[in-house]
């Protein structure tokens, strides 16, 4: 692990820099369901789309120009409760009980146990403002009529506060819904009645907003297409909350834009988004799916233009913008199966290949050197390896505070590697693997086969972007099976597998001994 080392040693060289100022930045990660990197105008060189093709993003474009965008970035698994857990915990999912698929049902266990630490209750721990608005879907705990704990959605009651939910993990303020947003509460073909068993609708912090104590109805205020201004409104809230406190803040703004039904709302703060996207040569889209994308640029515009207006409380003489890490991903792969969604990569949305897990990833923040803050010049693009659950040490380097330490039995970011050094252009040696997982590919029917984990490094003995494809038995049991091997460098649609390629042995060799030391649900793969 020694070669591994290096990019730690290497960053904590440049802490001072980051440190130069006094004020621990702004954090607002902005989280969207099912973008490919091919569904904005951010990656429009790189998907190869031509301009009657590629929708407009003109305000993701603000972002990445502003500062870095990466085209190696990579959700740690292909579906959403999976990316979510390894999001805010920076653990690879497949550690625990959901080696695949999602947290399926109106009724979903609590995936992350509340002596884990996450980004959230990190942050909070360290000073900071913590609000979420948007998609949960790591599972909620209800609470009978007596206040004990539910079983689960047939003995709750909705007009008790919830049992365990993101205030229970580091959130201090939280406005949104359970899961992806057609499954969260009844509408359209799914009545809303006493016995309905689609969901909670609106939670605010502990409390189901919607509750009439009528069994499981719902006072109709959780519509689909209004979604997108109540998220606006509630994170804006949030903001000016924060700020006038004077501390730090994080927004966990996560979209349930571009999930399936697409039902884009008519505006948003007198912004017009159904009816309104547009491909880069001007022409009106006329699809549901990019308004509801276009949804996503709109709320960015929004969060910008209210950073770049308003003082900063803590930093006279500055704008909010200045000192604010924004950054922009997606929880997977495109769901859409079109060319113009995946670009150049295999697959989709629940693949361990490309197409599944390969995402838009791009932030700025230009009082870290990340970025100089212009919106009308090119941007940094970035090649590394990147991965969702790398955030975690990041914001422990770029705060100067340590993670928590496995060799003394503590729990915490087992899988995070910061990127500060990549985020503001820093060369450094090559990332370690990223274990990407979940794979609709490897049976018909859903079933334990799909629990596929892949080994992707681009630092092997032989030369290349290397990846290989371990059966479902290493996210069971810890066992080595591998089935494909590929080298991206010179096959990005993973067709030539190369698993029986004598002069690919260096490098099979070299995954399987990373696998090796990565397995097992107690396992890491930090250094």
């Amino acid at each position: 692990m020694l070669r591994f080392l290096l990019p730690a040693l290497a960053g904590s060289l440049l802490l001072s820099g980051v440190q130069a100022f006094s004020a621990s930045p702004n954090i607002i990660i902005f989280f969207v369901d099912d973008m490919g990197m091919g569904d904005t105008s951010v990656y429009r060189d790189w998907s190869g789309n031509k301009d009657s093709a590629q929708l407009h993003t003109p305000n993701m474009e603000r972002v990445a120009n502003m500062g870095v965008r990466f085209t190696d970035a990579h959700s740690p698994h292909s579906r959403c409760s999976t990316s979510r857990y390894a999001l805010l915990t920076g653990r690879y999912c497949w550690r625990t009980s959901l080696k695949y698929w999602v947290l399926f049902g109106v009724q979903c266990d609590p995936l992350i146990e509340k002596s884990r630490p996450t980004l959230a209750s990190f942050l909070r721990n360290n000073g900071y403002r913590t609000g979420m608005v948007g998609k949960w879907h790591l599972g909620l705990g209800y609470r009978r009529s007596d206040g004990s704990p539910a079983d689960g959605w047939d003995d709750a009651d909705l007009t008790q506060p919830l049992a365990d939910g993101p205030t229970d993990h580091g959130f201090d303020f939280f406005y949104g819904f359970s899961r992806s947003h057609p499954t969260s509460g009844p509408g359209g073909k799914h009545p809303n009645t006493p016995g309905q068993r689609r969901g909670p609708g609106w939670i605010h912090n502990r409390r189901i907003t919607g509750a009439t104590g009528r069994g499981k109805q719902l006072d109709g205020s959780y519509v689909l297409r209004e979604i997108g201004p109540t998220l606006h409104g509630k994170a804006f809230d949030f903001l000016r909350s924060a700020t006038t406190a004077k501390k730090p803040f994080f927004l966990y703004f996560a979209s349930p834009a571009n999930h399936t039904p697409h039902t884009p709302c008519k505006s948003i703060a007198g912004r017009k988004v159904a009816g309104a996207s547009a491909f880069v040569n001007g022409k009106r889209t006329g699809s549901e799916r990019l308004d509801f994308i276009y949804e996503n640029d709109v709320q960015v515009g929004l969060l910008l233009d209210y950073l770049q207006r308003t003082d900063d409380p803590r930093r006279p003489g500055h704008n909010l913008f200045d000192n604010t890490l924004f950054i922009f991903a997606s929880d997977n792969g495109a769901e859409n199966r079109s060319k113009t969604a995946t670009g150049p990569l295999r697959s989709n949305k629940g693949s361990t290949y490309e197409g599944g897990h390969r995402i838009p990833f791009f932030a700025s923040w230009p009082a870290g050197k990340l970025g100089d803050g212009r919106p009308k010049t090119p941007g940094r693009t970035s090649a590394r390896l990147l991965a969702l659950n790398d955030l975690f040490a990041t914001f422990a380097q770029i705060l100067d505070k340590p993670l928590p330490d496995l060799s003394k039995g503590e729990t915490g970011a087992e899988d995070s590697i910061s990127q500060l050094a990549a985020l503001r252009g820093e060369a450094g040696p090559p990332r370690p693997p990223i274990f990407p997982n979940d794979h609709s590919e490897a049976s018909r029917k859903n079933s334990d086969k799909r629990a596929v984990v892949a080994v992707r490094s681009n630092a092997t003995p032989v030369k290349g972007q290397w990846k290989l494809f371990l059966d479902h038995r290493f996210a069971l049991k810890g066992e080595l099976h591998p089935i494909e091997l590929y080298n991206l460098a010179m096959d990005q649609r993973e067709q030539n597998n190369l698993l029986n390629d004598p002069g690919s042995k260096p490098a099979l060799d070299f995954l399987l001994e990373e696998a090796a030391k990565a397995r097992g649900d107690k396992g890491s793969t930090r250094p």
